[in-house]
Formats: structure tokens, C-alpha cells, sequence
């Protein structure tokens, strides 16, 4: 395993989560929303005026998007709900695997077509239960496609920057997935694109090179590799064992958000890491891809409006 040169890593909120998870940039607010799992919560803040907010969620989330709209579409434990951030108030747009309640929902991610990809998990982490999704907004609501099975535990979902590969993850096996991705969302194809041995593959982002960006759980790191498979050298968080995902943000997207998580991290360590489940980041030289959001309505969806509005 080769590591890159110690980063000049900045801590964003000292937030000490217990699972942080999926952060996703708004380029509309110029903010950057990311989850609490296990704490139960969505978080935002806002990096130039260190303005912050907090809404607690009913059930367990695995994601949070931003919609074309001004408000956000989660995913909770049992399905995708819209919530708007002005009042806090959460509506179910859709359940998902009502007959699988041992699963919930985890990670997720929008494609430059506007279509949201998620993926399902056992929550107890020991059963295959766990599915692909693709979502994408038609009239009367939300059609959910499933493309994918056999997972304990998903992460991921990762598009290239010429939306033609979608990278996802088995993260207890210690694969990384590639899928051929056709326009109309149909995946194909899917092969080993890598595999991680020193920890677990979890979130995953690619940036505007085709660079894969891996948290990587029980690894204190992130790993890359490029887009032929190529492992690069990874990135040290030294204030985290448990590394979950990266989100480019910024105005010119060469800042690298980590979240991480204090779960599952054994107390000698978390004294050595007092901040850790916290928010860092860090300026990388190539950008990310820009960041799309969800479209509101059919209308969004069918004229590719899915930019948030200003």
C-alpha cells in the first residue's frame, strides 16, 4: 500500500458523529449536507460563514441529495423522503423492500442525467439482502428500479465523468465493482474493478479525472485508483480509523470533504483521535465533477432542469 505525503488536513466541525456519512455538495447554497447514521440526524454547513444546521430524522439515514427545488430527498431506513429544510418537516415519497425490514438504505449518489442510485444493506450486517437502485422522477412520483442483489453491505455508488461506468461496493468482501452504464440507465457487465485488504471500501466519489476516491473503513485512509484500475497512493486521515466518504466542494470543487466515524473505533485509539467522526478536509489540485441535483417534478426530470435553481 502506498501513501501519499502527510495532508494539511483541516477540521471543518468537530462534530464527533457516531457514523458520519455521505456528504454531498450544494452548489446552489454553496454548503455541504452529510448524515449521521447512527446519531440519527442530517447536517449542513456552510463552509465561508460557518453557519450550521441540524434536523433530526424519524429513522436511521443512509444519504441525503439536494433537489432541483431548494429542499432534499433522504434516504431512511425504510424508503426515500423529501424533507424541507425550512421547517424540518420529512413526507415518504416512496418505501423500499417493505417486505425486508432487517435492511435500510445506505449510500446514494445523483448522475449527470439526474438519476439517483442508491443501494440497501443488511442492517444486521450478516445477511446477502442488500440491492442496487436506480431512481429516477416520473409523473405521480418516483419510479425505483432494482439492478443488483446479493449484497450484505453496500457503498458506493460512484459514476465516471463521462457517465459511462458505475463503480459500486461489497464492502465486507473488500470489492469495488464497475458496471457499464448506458444511456438510458441500464447497467451491464459488472467486474472486480479492485479490491481493498487493509480495511473496508466504503463511500465512494469520482472526480473530474476519472480518479476513484475511497473511504476506507478500519483503514484510517483514503484509497485511489484510476480509471484503469490502478492503484494510486492513498490519503492518511490521522484523526479517524474509520474513514466513510469524500465529497468535492467549494466554488471551484478542489476541496476534498471526508466524513468520518467514531463507530466501531476501540477506545485506546479514540483517545489518540479525540475528533474523530468529525468533518475534515483538505484542497486537492483536480477538481470534482460538478455536483447535480434531483429534479423536483417531471418537468425537471424531462428538460434535464436538475441544477438546483437559484
Amino acid at each position: 500500500m502506498s501513501t501519499a505525503a502527510m495532508p494539511d488536513l483541516h477540521c471543518v466541525w468537530d462534530i464527533r458523529a457516531e457514523l458520519g456519512e455521505g456528504p454531498v455538495w450544494s452548489v446552489h447554497e454553496q454548503a455541504l449536507y452529510f448524515v449521521d447514521i447512527v446519531g440519527q440526524a442530517i447536517h449542513r454547513v456552510h463552509p465561508a460563514s460557518g453557519a450550521r444546521a441540524s434536523w433530526p430524522t424519524p429513522q436511521r439515514p443512509g444519504f441525503v441529495t439536494p433537489v432541483s427545488d431548494g429542499t432534499l430527498l433522504c434516504g431512511l431506513k425504510d424508503g426515500l423522503y423529501g424533507l424541507n429544510p425550512a421547517s424540518g418537516e420529512f413526507h415518504r415519497e416512496v418505501a423500499v423492500e417493505p417486505s425486508l425490514p432487517g435492511n435500510r438504505i445506505n449510500d446514494g449518489c445523483v448522475d449527470s442525467k439526474g438519476r439517483l442510485w442508491f443501494g440497501t444493506m443488511d442492517d444486521g450486517e450478516s445477511t446477502p439482502s442488500g440491492a442496487l437502485y436506480s431512481v429516477t422522477r416520473r409523473k405521480g412520483g418516483l419510479d425505483v428500479l432494482r439492478h443488483d442483489e446479493g449484497y450484505i453491505v453496500t457503498n458506493g455508488p460512484g459514476i465516471s465523468p463521462d457517465g459511462r461506468r458505475l463503480y459500486h461496493n461489497h464492502s465486507p468482501a473488500g470489492i469495488i465493482y464497475v458496471f457499464d452504464l448506458a444511456d438510458d440507465g441500464a447497467l451491464s457487465n459488472r467486474r472486480v474493478f479492485a479490491r481493498i485488504s487493509d480495511g473496508y471500501p466504503d463511500g465512494v466519489v469520482v472526480d473530474s479525472a476519472g480518479t476513484l476516491w475511497v473511504g476506507v473503513w478500519n483503514g484510517g485512509r483514503i484509497a485511489r485508483f484510476g480509471p484503469d484500475g490502478t492503484a494510486l497512493p492513498s490519503i492518511p486521515v490521522p484523526g479517524a480509523l474509520n474513514v466513510t466518504k469524500v465529497a468535492f466542494g467549494g466554488p471551484d470543487l478542489r476541496t476534498a470533504y471526508i466524513t468520518t466515524a467514531r463507530k466501531n473505533t476501540p477506545a485506546e485509539r479514540l483517545a489518540r483521535m479525540p475528533q474523530a467522526g468529525s468533518l475534515f478536509s483538505l484542497s486537492v489540485d483536480v477538481p470534482g465533477q460538478e455536483p447535480v441535483a434531483f429534479p423536483a417534478s417531471e418537468f425537471d426530470a424531462m428538460h434535464g432542469m436538475t441544477l438546483e435553481r437559484d
